[in-house]
């Protein structure tokens, strides 16, 4: 039987993939699925991955980065679970000690909290020449990676953002949040239109981000794009006159489409440029 490793980040579209996966590819292939935690996720990205591994009857191996001291130690992982799970950016946080502040210009939080502590969990398991399910759709197409190692069946299978949608107000349950909020609550790689609907309706998601650019931010640049802190992005949500980012989870790919490129402040697609999809 081949192996595969399921990507599974929390959000909706990687969570109808493993489901479907589960469904039609368990007598087929030997299948891990991953959840890899940072400890900045949402609170309701936990809860939804831990309900739908119940509901679908899927395990799930949730993983931290274990950030090992010394040059030339690379990240391990370390097993964790609903209970257990950082939930004060903890992981982050030893990420940046040993590396740096991540920013635009130094992504390594995708590289240290999601890729090596989801290879390091593969090497352990006997998974390090599995193929990766990746949850891009058949709408996103422009974001798959050519490396061989990767699949993509939701572009296999035609699956777009409405049909996902669609699925999810079937269920009984759904992930609790804002589509423009994401999984990672303040990622810099949101456009800045959703960082300042973030920082007007829940300010407090910037804290831990704050706390390290005063510690860090002498050696490092800070968090975001254009050299903006936190403070700055908290200030302009203030005091700013802005259209606020709306929630997609419920509208149709031609809407988002609209809403997506007719706004100057969405300078990136959010976190679809980011780590969600592993």
């Amino acid at each position: 039987m081949d192996k595969i490793q399921v990507s599974f980040s929390g959000g909706e579209t990687s969570a109808y993939m493993a489901q479907r996966i589960w469904s039609e590819w368990k007598d087929e292939h030997e299948l891990i699925f991953v959840f890899a935690n940072t400890g900045e996720e949402h609170e309701e990205t936990l809860k939804f991955v831990n309900t739908c591994s119940i509901y679908f009857g899927f395990d799930v191996i949730w993983v931290e980065a274990d950030v090992q001291d010394g040059k030339g130690n690379g990240t391990k992982h370390k097993i964790v679970d609903y209970e257990t799970a950082s939930r004060k950016g903890e992981p982050f946080e030893r990420v940046i000690e040993k590396y740096q502040l991540p920013s635009p210009s130094a992504p390594i939080c995708t590289r240290e909290l999601k890729i090596r502590p989801m290879d390091s969990l593969s090497r352990e398991m006997g998974f390090n020449k599995a193929k990766r399910a990746i949850g891009i759709r058949a709408d996103e197409i422009d974001r798959i990676n050519p490396d061989p190692q990767f699949i993509y069946p939701l572009v296999k299978w035609g699956v777009t953002k409405p049909q996902i949608n669609g699925f999810w107000e079937s269920m009984p349950f759904r992930l609790n949040i804002k589509s423009y909020e994401g999984n990672c609550k303040v990622c810099f790689k949101k456009g800045l239109r959703k960082l300042m609907t973030i920082a007007q309706d829940n300010p407090e998601w910037f804290d831990n981000v704050k706390r390290w650019e005063e510690k860090y931010a002498h050696e490092y640049h800070p968090m975001f794009r254009n050299y903006m802190t936190a403070n700055d992005i908290i200030d302009m949500a203030q005091s700013n006159d802005f259209e606020r980012a709306k929630d997609d989870r419920y509208k149709t790919w031609e809407y988002i489409q609209k809403d997506i490129f007719g706004n100057d402040l969405d300078t990136s697609n959010g976190c679809v440029e980011g780590c969600e999809i592993i």
